[in-house]
């Protein structure tokens, strides 16, 4: 196997483009496991953790742009702000230490059903950029970049070299449940975002699917559904909520597998989107009232 290590961004795309088979290493949480259990074997190993620009992140016309090295302990700390449902989602990956080593492009790469930043980036519709030394770069809606399990939308000459999302101008809330409280992967995860200025809302579904989904009548009911003007401490009807979650329960496509059934990721979606809703309805009408 050979290990090919640039450091900078110029000599990753190149050594991409003259090796296209190898396989980029963006922090290694993912694909150290499987190559310490034989799952993968790959040629060579591209590794892009000494490319410094991939770690920089900025925020410029109420748009968040991460550098596909930017870490899950830097989200937690610095971007809670900006992106605070991508923030919580990256508090329950791991340990201390693989928050520190694990980082958000890596996760796209891995393209996982069950990568926790997946939910928080749909409900929030990021971009994600791309780019090959030859053909430039590419902007590849969030939605559109999971192809099928662990299949990313990625010629075989392209890194990824950000990701972009608007910064938060409402409530998000990210929900996981897994078969302990911590350093676990999950069951199924949900991820929702309000929109109030555009009255509508952004859902993501992880590790309920081939791949991470939206759940997109959903969404279109509650932007026709909720009362965006409701005064302070005005409740949510349990019809609504009770529709809500059965929308967004019947957007999964769950299997059974090792750590749940079909049934029980559905239930836990319908749950999940339930509680997020109240969360950040509470939230918005609270940021009415201040």
């Amino acid at each position: 196997m050979d290990f090919l290590r640039p450091t900078t961004w110029e000599e990753a795309l190149a050594a991409k483009a003259d090796r296209p088979e190898a396989l980029p290493l963006q922090g290694g949480t993912d694909v150290m496991v499987e190559i310490n259990f034989g799952v993968r074997r790959p040629e060579a190993l591209l590794d892009l953790t000494r490319v410094a620009e991939l770690r920089e992140w900025s925020v410029a016309d109420g748009v968040c742009r991460l550098g596909a090295g930017v870490s899950y302990t830097t989200v937690v700390e610095e971007l809670g702000g900006a992106l605070p449902g991508l923030a919580q989602a990256s508090r329950t990956v791991g340990s201390p230490q693989i928050r520190n080593r694990g980082t958000v492009g890596g996760n796209l790469g891995a393209a996982s059903p069950a990568g926790d930043s997946h939910p928080p980036l749909l409900a929030a519709g990021a971009v994600v950029e791309v780019e090959s030394r030859d053909r430039g770069v590419r902007a590849i809606p969030v939605h559109a970049f999971y192809l099928g399990v662990k299949r990313p939308a990625l010629e075989p000459d392209e890194l990824i070299r950000a990701v972009r999302a608007g910064v938060a101008a409402g409530p998000q809330y990210f929900s996981k449940v897994g078969t302990r409280n911590a350093m676990v992967i999950a069951v199924c995860s949900f991820a929702l975002a309000l929109h109030p200025a555009e009255r509508r809302a952004g859902t993501g579904i992880g590790s309920a699917g081939p791949t991470p989904l939206r759940a997109t009548e959903a969404e279109d009911f509650l932007a026709r559904e909720l009362d965006w003007d409701a005064p302070p401490g005005a409740p949510l009807g349990a019809g609504l909520l009770r529709r809500f979650g059965e929308l967004c329960a019947a957007a999964a496509s769950p299997i059974d597998d090792v750590r749940g059934t079909a049934a029980y990721r559905r239930h836990a979606v319908a749950v999940m989107a339930r509680r997020t809703l109240t969360w950040a309805w509470d939230d918005h009408v609270g940021r009415r009232a201040a």
